[in-house]
């Protein structure tokens, strides 16, 4: 079979199908898709909101509870307490297919009128956690987002197995830990990025098997580098004890980022962020094999335009965004996982034996449904009514082949056959409240004009007590009252208050307090990524030195004196002042 070009729905770009793609469509039995891969992507994102929460009633016990729906959304809202209890059944929100409407007419009625639940956690498996979203399996934890297996932590995203930390961003594995991004079994590990099964180490990047290191990059297994250069341990105990007096104030961290990030810049980047790949394209992808265009996950097997797998391992999936653990044949998928097996176009389909789920929103430890909400243990239902096998099956096919001759049709005229995930239009958040708005942003006006909606938020109802930049310098002048202030964020003026594990912590490591809001400081973190997009670059070794004359090779490469010749994809855009260097000549730099 031959590649083909095609013109996508939404942005009209074109796009290419390849042929392995085509073997992956037919194999799974879907027809190709009519959304190019950026747009699918981004009407994933609209499903989800990540950080966005607001106080409101519960609609069965009538509790105020968090929730990602902000009260004028229009829709039922339970308490996870209520949500996943046996209070109500949502066999009861079930109704006959008309063969005579749109099936995902059908459906979008069916999601407006089930109960949702108010966070997307496993609340079952939190304790005393109550304060997180997209998380499970955790204890002792406040404002996690996309977090599993983790205990005493405190503001942080995209975190497996993490103990007794803060502030932290693709992280995992690892405990004691404060301010870093993508970083991996490791220990006291301090304002660093991209590094692994490190002990004691302070704004770093591309660290592995170090100990005792403070403003280093590209080392392996060194112990007693400050700034790259090597110290005796007598030395280096005697210059640390005054770094680490910088370290207690704001103004000091900021120094010390500046002088760290001048040495980072200073040597060669590898291509992209990864270890032990075979046959991989993208960023950020770890432990994978034949997996393509995909970012930011780990454990892939025989992938495409897969995005933020934090938890190996998935085989044979397509254009699937959050989670993983154990899953296969996935298919325009977001947030399923935990062992589920051939999904298709649902969102949160996970847990127990989840098996052939299309269309369906949060269902649990399910298997044979098409167009369900809020099952749980349930099989061959349809629209949330109980069917035999046989029945499921033969009304199934009816109405695959109904969605062929009557799609639904929305107010932009695109069309949603069987095969591309639910609609714009199902999505009950503003378009600014979710994940598309990080990936793809756009204005008001814009998302507006494109037929989707926009949230303004309400205005805070808590009167800032101090500002941010007011706030103690060092961590010895403060007191147990600095939990009864309402902060101003030194840089978005938004309120915030502290709480006691978190002022704890940050005593234990003689720290400062953040004058930021939690968010703002997300955001710094999130802005060291780099993006969901690929360049085709050269290598930039010119043979003795790198291509802009600031780094002197330490080595000679297999090159020779001449330029490397070696291309590549990466997400350094061309116009970024990194110094990018393919996996060879990377690998030769690295001490």
């Amino acid at each position: 079979m031959n590649s083909e070009t095609k013109s996508c729905q939404n942005c009209k770009s074109d796009f290419t199908i390849e042929p392995e793609d085509f073997n992956f469509y037919e194999r799974i039995k879907v027809p190709p898709p009519t959304f190019c891969p950026n747009c699918r992507l981004q009407r994933r994102l609209m499903f989800r909101n990540e950080r966005h929460l607001y106080k409101r009633e519960c609609a069965l016990c009538r509790k105020i509870t968090l929730s990602t729906y902000s009260p004028d959304k229009q829709c039922v809202v339970y308490c996870p307490p209520c949500w996943w209890s046996d209070r109500w059944s949502p066999l009861d929100y079930g109704r006959e297919y008309d063969p005579h409407k749109p099936f995902l007419e059908q459906l979008e009625g069916l999601l407006r009128e089930t109960p949702l639940v108010a966070l997307g956690t496993n609340h079952p498996t939190l304790i005393n956690s109550e304060y997180v979203n997209e998380s499970g399996e955790s204890k002792n934890c406040y404002l996690i987002f996309d977090a599993d297996y983790c205990e005493d932590v405190l503001y942080g995203g995209r975190l497996s197995n993490i103990k007794d930390s803060m502030d932290l961003l693709i992280v995992g594995e690892s405990d004691l830990c404060y301010e870093d991004v993508n970083c991996r079994k490791s220990s006291r590990l301090f304002f660093s990025e991209d590094s692994s099964d490190c002990v004691n180490v302070f704004f770093s990047k591309n660290l592995w098997g170090c100990t005792d290191c403070f403003g280093c990059a590209n080392l392996r297994n060194k112990s007693y580098y400050i700034w790259n250069k090597p110290h005796s341990k007598e030395e280096y105990v005697r210059e640390l004890e005054s770094l680490r007096r910088s370290m207690r104030t704001q103004e000091g961290i900021l120094q010390l980022q500046a002088r760290a990030e001048e040495v980072w810049r200073s040597v060669p980047h590898k291509f992209m962020h990864g270890f032990q790949n075979v046959n991989v394209s993208g960023d950020y992808i770890y432990e994978s094999k034949n997996a393509k265009d995909s970012f930011q996950a780990r454990g892939l097997e025989n992938v495409r335009f897969c995005q933020f797998i934090k938890d190996a391992h998935t085989k044979d999936a397509y254009d699937y965004t959050m989670w993983g653990d154990n899953v296969e044949l996935i298919y325009e998928c977001m947030n399923v996982g935990a062992g589920t097996h051939n999904a298709k176009f649902s969102y949160v389909c996970a847990l127990g034996n989840t098996l052939n789920t299309e269309y369906c929103v949060w269902c649990i430890d399910v298997a044979d449904l098409l167009g369900c909400s809020g099952l749980r243990k349930k099989k061959y239902c349809i629209l949330n009514k109980q069917y035999t096998p046989e029945e499921f099956r033969s009304l199934r096919t009816q109405i695959i082949a109904d969605m062929e001759r009557n799609p639904y049709v929305d107010a932009q005229g695109r069309v949603w056959k069987y095969g591309e995930f639910m609609p714009y239009d199902f999505s009950l958040y503003g378009y600014n409240e979710t994940d598309a708005q990080v990936y793809f942003p756009l204005t008001k006006e814009r998302a507006l004009e494109t037929g989707w909606r926009w949230c303004d938020g309400a205005p805070s109802e808590h009167t800032a007590t101090i500002r941010g930049e007011k706030l103690p310098a060092t961590i010895d002048e403060v007191g147990d009252d600095i939990l009864k202030e309402v902060v101003a964020c030194a840089s978005c003026a938004r309120a915030y208050r502290f709480v006691p594990a978190e002022i704890a912590f940050l005593r234990r490591f003689d720290l400062p307090l953040p004058n930021k809001c939690s968010d703002c400081r997300h955001k710094r973190r999130f802005s060291r990524l780099n993006p969901l997009k690929l360049w085709k670059r050269t290598c930039g070794c010119a043979g003795n030195r790198s291509q802009n004359g600031t780094y002197q090779n330490t080595d000679i490469h297999f090159h020779g004196a001449e330029p490397c010749q070696n291309k590549f994809e990466t997400s350094y855009a061309p116009d970024r002042g990194e110094i990018v260097y393919c996996e060879a000549c990377y690998q030769a730099e690295v001490a």
